[in-house]
């Protein structure tokens, strides 16, 4: 996906979350979505929000990541190798239950 496409489905898909602020969310980039969003995060499959996104390159998938940080999500940039492995972005609602 494009940035901009990634923007987009992030965005829509935070209307569908009960929170309103974008500092209630987590966003992040990994090669592998299961092992640091389910695994690493915490996040439940069936009862947290959630939604990932695969970016056409790491540098989209960089790009995504420092737009949402700049407007306010938690998270931090540095994540992966920088061997152009790393290009799923993926964003969460933060809760008591899941690990920032």
């Amino acid at each position: 996906m494009t940035k901009q496409e990634i923007i987009n489905a992030i965005n829509e898909h935070l209307q569908k979350s009960s929170k309103e602020n974008y500092q209630d969310y987590y966003i992040g980039i990994t090669s592998d979505v299961d092992a640091r969003l389910f695994g690493d995060h915490k996040v439940s499959k069936e009862n947290d929000w959630w939604i990932y996104c695969p970016a056409d390159t790491e540098g989209i998938a960089r790009e995504v990541e420092k737009y949402f940080l700049a407007i306010g999500m938690s998270g931090g940039t540095g994540g992966g190798t920088g061997d152009g492995d790393v290009n799923v972005v993926y964003c969460y609602e933060l809760g008591s239950d899941t690990n920032p």
